[in-house]
Order: C-alpha cells, then sequence, then structure tokens
C-alpha cells in the first residue's frame, strides 16, 4: 500500500481513531485472541507500519479502548457531581450517564469486560485504578444523599454501588440493538430501580 493510500480522505477520522474503531468492533466480533494485527490493518486501510507509528502493538490497542471509554465516563461523572442539584437528582443523572454512554459504546464495552485479563498486568493494574477511582467518586453521591437523609442509611453505600455496577455490567451479554426497548428506556427504568432501592 502506498503512503497516499494511507492518507486520510476529506471527513475521514484521523488514523488512530480509525484504528481503535476497526480493532473495537473486531474484538467485540472475534475476540481479542481470535484478531490478527494483519486483519486490523487490512480492514483499516492501512499497512503494519501506520498502525505501529500509533500503537506498538495490539495490547496497547486494548488498552487504549478502554482508556478512552473510561475517561469519557469519568469526565462525564466529574461534570455531573460537581453540577447543580440535590445528590439525588445528579446520582440518578450519573447513573443514566453511564448506562448511556455503555450503550452508545457498546463494543468497546463488551471488550472492556471480556478481555480486560488478557491486558499485562502493569496496565491491568492502571485500568482497575481507573475504575476505583470512578467507583469511588460514584459511591460519594450515595454517601453525600444519606447524609441529606434523602437515601437510607442502613444501605452501605460500597453494597450498593456494587450492587447496581453488577448489573450495569451484564448488559453486554443480554442486550441487542433493536430490540423491544430502546437503549435509553433501559437506561431510565435501571437508573429508578437503583434509586428505588435507596430511597428512605
Amino acid at each position: 500500500m502506498t503512503q497516499a493510500a494511507e492518507r486520510r480522505a476529506p471527513g475521514d477520522p484521523p488514523l488512530p481513531d480509525r484504528l481503535l474503531a476497526v480493532a473495537t468492533r473486531m474484538f467485540a466480533e472475534k475476540g481479542f485472541g481470535n484478531t490478527s494485527v494483519q486483519e486490523i490493518v487490512e480492514a483499516a486501510g492501512v499497512t503494519k507500519g501506520a498502525m505501529y507509528h500509533y500503537f506498538g502493538s495490539k495490547d496497547d490497542l486494548l488498552y487504549e479502548i478502554y482508556h478512552r471509554l473510561l475517561g469519557l465516563q469519568t469526565s462525564h461523572l466529574e461534570r455531573i457531581a460537581d453540577g447543580p442539584g440535590t445528590a439525588e437528582e445528579r446520582l440518578r443523572a450519573a447513573a443514566v450517564d453511564v448506562l448511556d454512554t455503555s450503550f452508545r459504546h457498546l463494543d468497546a464495552f463488551v471488550v472492556f469486560f471480556r478481555s480486560l485479563h488478557l491486558l499485562s498486568r502493569d496496565r491491568r493494574e492502571a485500568v482497575r485504578a481507573e475504575r476505583r477511582a470512578y467507583h469511588e467518586r460514584f459511591r460519594g453521591l450515595v454517601e453525600e444523599g444519606q447524609r441529606e437523609g434523602a437515601f437510607r442509611a442502613d444501605v452501605p453505600a460500597d453494597l450498593a454501588v456494587h450492587f447496581f455496577f453488577g448489573a450495569v455490567h451484564q448488559i453486554g451479554t443480554w442486550y441487542r440493538p433493536g430490540g423491544r426497548l430502546e437503549a435509553e428506556a433501559i437506561s431510565e427504568h435501571y437508573a429508578d430501580l437503583f434509586l428505588n432501592g435507596l430511597r428512605t
């Protein structure tokens, strides 16, 4: 493939984004271990040299998928948590957001929970630390609502957060676009079920 063939056409996403989009789709469909670098670059329409300019390995692609999804959800949570409204209102907004972003980036979400164990130990720990920080900020909203008297004090905040995210993490095993319920409706139902279990 010539350098000209790798050049971005008007309206095309930047090459790193294109490679990540292709890798995310293929990892979700075939699995990380069953997808080769050659298949990724062929589907993206670039050479291996072009890919290695941005990503040193297939492992780098996998890590970036996690990092981007977590980064997006964390930035949203920080904006919501620091925004206006009661703790209950902000917690509901945060619950809906994590579901909405998971549905919008369903392939990355599926890859996240299917292939995290395949990352190198250092990167796996880095991802887990980022996810822990997200959960702690989310838990802080539960605790704020408990202090305000909006939520039951007899339910440990940690347990409530684990319960909610345990349900969220299963979405990739059963949700299929085009089903009876729209993703937005599912997000609202999940948030309602979560908040109803917390209210006094």
